[in-house]
């Protein structure tokens, strides 16, 4: 079987409400960028890495970091609202339309998520070839108490509904199914899937487990803060 060709693409717009420019963050003494860059150029099974941005001095940066930058991305991609997928999809296309350079998959890397591995960027590729899956993402466990069985919906008159539909909810912890959500650090999709039919998630999508208490997402000032402490106890561990 022939090794997938995939393109990492890291999404790094220069504004941010929660962070001011936060991409660019500092967390000891490095940039959330460099975070990424760094797990992005140590993984085998990346065929290229670029970033999409569009800020003047997140490109400086990631030029420092031995990352490429092909482009700017144009400004209506670079809005609070702008969803990832179009951001995407822009970069398949000039990759293709201007290099010439077409990729079997797409793997997008986030930079507010500083603590992935390389080796979970190889993982969710190989794991994206082995299957045959249309997607693969990175996901962590839900806390028990946050399980699916044990959530609830609240209607118009304040009735209380099992997200499930089911009429009771499962009285044992140890018998819960194990619940998973996105943990974001991680996506890679086929190129036909991003493209063809819209989508990041495709129709068969799997998962890898990651262990959640050595990820952070900065989204705030907090998880900033929370980032200094577990890359202090990684650190501690090393």
């Amino acid at each position: 079987m022939t090794d997938l060709r995939v393109v990492g693409i890291i999404t790094a717009r220069g504004g941010s409400k929660g962070v001011p420019r936060k991409n660019l963050a500092q967390l000891s003494g490095r940039s959330l960028l460099s975070y990424t860059a760094q797990s992005a150029l140590s993984a085998g099974r990346l065929s290229r890495v670029i970033v999409s941005t569009d800020d003047q001095e997140i490109a400086d940066e990631a030029g420092r970091c031995g990352l490429d930058v092909p482009f700017r991305r144009p400004s209506e991609l670079a809005m609070d609202n702008t969803p990832t997928l179009p951001v995407l999809q822009h970069a398949v296309r000039w990759l293709e339309e201007h290099d010439d350079d077409a990729y079997d998959a797409v793997c997008l890397l986030q930079p507010t998520h500083p603590f992935r591995r390389g080796e979970d960027i190889d993982r969710c590729i190989e794991l994206l070839q082995d299957s045959g899956a249309d997607a693969v993402v990175t996901i962590a466990r839900v806390p028990d108490e946050y399980n699916p069985h044990w959530t609830y919906f609240m209607d118009s008159g304040g009735r209380l509904n099992l997200s499930t539909g089911e009429t009771a909810p499962i009285p044992r912890r140890q018998d819960l199914p194990p619940a998973y959500h996105r943990e974001g650090s991680v996506y890679v999709t086929r190129r036909d899937v991003l493209i063809n039919d819209n989508s990041l998630y495709g129709q068969r999508l799997m998962g890898l487990l990651v262990d959640a208490d050595e990820r952070v997402n900065i989204d705030s000032p907090a998880d900033l803060e929370q980032a200094k402490v577990v890359l202090s106890q990684m650190g501690s561990q090393a």
